[in-house]
C-alpha cells in the first residue's frame, strides 16, 4: 500500500466536483494508494498473442487479459525470480511493459478502423509504448512518424522502436504545435498522449501531486489547446484524432476537446467510445469520451477522446528553410546488389513497401510512405540502418535481424541458455555442439533471433550493439 501517497486537500476537493455519483472518494482515495498491477503488451511483430500465451504459461506467469486490448494482459506473479525487464522475452522484444490504461488510446484510434492507416503521427511519442503499439497494429506497414521534444527521452524511444523490431517509422524531435504549419493535412491518423499535470500517475509515483496547483493546471491547458490544434491541422479530412492524458481534471480533457470544436465548428465530431469494449460504459461521457477514474478498472487514471475530422480547414503558412537533403535513392541495380548480398550472407528478404536510400558509405531502408515527406520536413532517423559498405561488401547492422527476421532464416546459430546469458552480457561464444564456420551469422535462443556474430576461428565475436549488453541477473 503506498499509503504515504500525496494527495492535496484542494485536489480532493477537485476531484469531488467532478467525480460521478456512482463513484464514492473513498474508493477514490483507496485506489490511489494502491500499488497498480503490472501489465504487459504482446508484441505481434515478434511473435502471436497465442504463442507468447503458451510461453507465458511455461513460465509460470499468470496472465488476465485487458478488455480494450486483445494485445495486452495484467501479469502475475509480481515478485519475478528475475526483474521482467530482465526476461529473455523482455529483452527480445517479445513483449512490452505498458501501463493497462496507456494501452487504451492507440485501441481508440484503431477502433473499427475498416482500411488501413497509411500515415500515423504521435505527436508526444517517448518512451515509444504508443509507438510501437501503432506499429504493430499497422503490420510494419506504412509510416508512423514519432516525435518527441524532450531530447533526453529520446534514447529510449529509439531503443524500443528498435527492440521491438519497428521498421515503418520515422523519429523527429520538435515542439508538436509544429506539425499543423509544416505538415498540413499530410496523416490518415494523429494520436496525442498530451503533456499533462499526471493527476492518474499516483499509483506508480507516490509524489506525483507534490507539484499540483491550480495554476498550473491552468497553464498546461493551454499548452495542450495549442498541441491539438496542431493535431487538428496535420490531419487529413476524414481522419481520426486521439486526445488523450494520464490526468483527471476536466480542464486538460474535455475542456480542451470543446476548444478544437469551438475553434473549427463543424469540421469536428466527436465519435463514441461505448463500443470500444465491454465495460466501457462505465467511464464513458455525454460526449461519449472516456473519463476514467481509477477506481472503474483498477488502473491509472486517464481520459481518451476520439475526434473525426470532417472537412479540410486552412492551416496557418510557414516559410520552410531546409537544408539538402544527405540521401539519395538507391538505383534498381543498387537495391537489387544490396538485396542478392543480404540473402546470400543472411538469408534475410527486404521487405515490401520499403525503399533503399544511401548515404556515404551507410545503407538505409526506409518506408515507402515516408517519400511524400522527405524535403517539407526534418526527420532525426527514418527506418532503419541497414550496413555500411565496405571494399569487401556489407557490414550488417544489429536492425537487420531485430526488424527483417521472420523466423525462417536458414543461416543461424542456436545458442544453449547459458550462452545465450553469455551473449546478452557482451561475450564472445564458442558453441560446442556447432562446426566452426566463416563470416557473419545469425544468433538465435529459443527460435527468437538475438543478433548478428562473426566467425573469428572457433569462436563467434559478440556483435551486440554496446548500449544493449546486460551486466547480470538475467533470464
Amino acid at each position: 500500500m503506498h499509503t504515504n501517497t500525496y494527495l492535496p486537500d484542494e485536489f480532493l476537493r477537485t476531484i469531488e466536483q467532478i467525480l460521478p455519483s456512482q463513484l464514492t472518494m473513498d474508493d477514490f482515495i483507496a485506489a490511489c494508494q494502491r500499488p497498480l498491477r503490472k501489465s504487459i503488451r504482446v508484441n505481434t511483430l515478434k511473435i502471436s498473442v497465442t504463442d507468447f500465451c503458451q510461453r507465458a504459461k511455461e513460465n509460470g506467469w499468470r496472465l488476465t487479459p485487458i478488455p480494450w486490448c486483445s494485445e495486452g494482459f495484467w501479469v502475475e506473479p509480481e515478485d519475478f525470480t528475475t526483474p521482467i525487464g530482465n526476461t529473455f522475452e523482455h529483452m527480445t522484444g517479445l513483449f512490452y511493459i505498458q501501463e493497462a490504461s496507456s494501452m487504451m488510446p492507440v485501441s481508440a484510434l484503431f477502433h473499427q478502423q475498416k482500411t488501413a492507416f497509411e500515415s500515423v503521427l504521435d505527436m508526444a511519442a517517448a518512451p515509444g509504448s504508443k509507438t510501437t503499439q501503432i506499429a504493430a497494429l499497422m503490420n510494419n506497414q506504412g509510416i508512423v512518424v514519432a516525435n518527441e521534444f524532450s531530447a533526453s527521452r529520446t534514447k529510449a524511444l529509439y531503443s524500443n522502436i528498435e527492440r521491438c523490431g519497428v521498421r515503418n517509422s520515422a523519429l523527429t524531435t520538435f515542439d508538436g504545435r509544429v506539425f499543423g504549419e509544416w505538415l498540413p493535412e499530410q496523416f490518415d491518423a494523429v494520436l496525442i498522449d498530451a503533456p499533462c499535470s499526471g493527476e492518474g500517475t499516483v499509483r506508480k509515483d507516490p509524489d506525483a501531486m507534490k507539484n499540483w496547483s491550480p495554476a498550473s493546471i491552468a497553464a498546461i491547458a493551454q499548452t495542450q489547446k495549442a498541441l491539438i490544434e496542431s493535431a487538428f491541422y496535420a490531419l487529413k479530412p476524414g481522419g481520426i484524432l486521439v486526445y488523450s492524458t494520464c490526468t483527471l481534471s476536466r480542464e486538460e480533457n474535455q475542456h480542451v476537446c470543446h476548444h478544437l470544436k469551438q475553434t473549427f465548428g463543424d469540421a469536428v465530431t466527436f465519435e463514441s467510445l461505448a463500443s470500444l469494449f465491454p465495460q466501457a460504459e462505465s467511464a464513458l461521457t455525454e460526449e461519449g469520451f472516456l473519463h476514467i477514474f481509477p477506481q472503474i478498472y483498477d488502473c491509472e487514471g486517464f481520459f481518451v477522446a476520439r475526434i473525426r475530422k470532417t472537412a479540410a480547414v486552412p492551416a496557418p503558412q510557414v516559410t520552410k528553410r531546409l537544408g539538402k537533403f544527405p540521401f539519395n535513392k538507391a538505383t534498381l541495380n543498387q537495391q537489387q546488389t544490396i538485396n542478392q548480398a543480404l540473402k546470400q550472407s543472411l538469408d534475410i528478404d527486404l521487405p515490401t513497401q520499403s525503399q533503399i536510400w544511401l548515404r556515404d558509405n551507410e545503407v538505409w531502408l526506409f518506408p515507402q510512405a515516408l517519400e511524400p515527406m522527405i524535403g517539407q520536413f526534418k526527420f532525426s532517423r527514418m527506418g532503419i540502418k541497414l550496413a555500411e559498405s565496405h571494399k569487401k561488401g556489407y557490414r550488417w547492422q544489429h536492425q537487420v535481424v531485430t526488424a527483417l527476421t521472420t523466423g525462417q532464416e536458414t543461416k543461424a546459430i542456436t545458442l544453449s541458455r547459458e550462452e545465450a546469458r553469455q551473449w546478452f552480457m557482451g561475450k564472445d561464444i564458442r558453441p560446442e555442439q556447432t562446426a566452426t564456420g566463416q563470416g557473419e551469422v545469425l544468433i538465435q535462443y529459443q527460435g527468437v533471433f538475438l543478433g548478428l556474430g562473426k566467425w573469428v576461428g572457433n569462436r563467434i565475436k559478440n556483435g551486440l550493439p554496446r548500449e544493449l549488453v546486460r551486466d547480470g541477473n538475467l533470464f
